[in-house]
């Protein structure tokens, strides 16, 4: 969610195991192992993003760009993930981190814990971040 390019979401991964193997003796075992994963990885994602947000943004400039292929197809599915990732990249970061927790089929006693809020402001998150997200996509149609 945090990153787009192959080879950074490799780096952000390859950080998530070091920092995982740094943390893992003061793992106190007072939350499931799962959940205490799922904060230093979000954390790390976290830092990496803002991270990367401070730096300039490289271009990379394609010998191929006179080359781009006439065939047409029916892409709509990829536009709509392509949008509905567009839209969800404008998301702040406890936003992204709830919806991908959400994606990946979490409840919202587990949101709550990873994310350190209570239960009832995860439902309240997800409602308003629904909204906005109709909001976004209405928008762009």
């Amino acid at each position: 969610m945090y990153r787009h390019d192959p080879d950074d979401k490799k780096d952000l991964f390859q950080e998530i195991v070091i920092q995982l193997w740094r943390a893992f003796p003061k793992f106190r075992q007072e939350s499931k192992i799962s959940t205490w994963i799922y904060q230093i990885a979000l954390n790390v994602a976290i830092s990496d993003f803002r991270k990367e947000s401070r730096r300039p943004k490289r271009v990379e400039l394609s010998e191929n760009l006179t080359n781009i292929s006439d065939n047409i197809y029916d892409n709509s599915t990829e536009e709509q993930l392509k949008i509905m990732h567009h839209a969800i990249a404008q998301l702040s970061e406890i936003e992204k981190a709830i919806v991908m927790l959400y994606f990946e089929e979490k409840d919202n006693e587990e949101i709550a814990e990873i994310v350190g809020i209570t239960q009832n402001n995860v439902r309240v998150k997800m409602t308003r971040i629904r909204e906005k997200l109709r909001a976004m996509l209405v928008k762009n149609e």
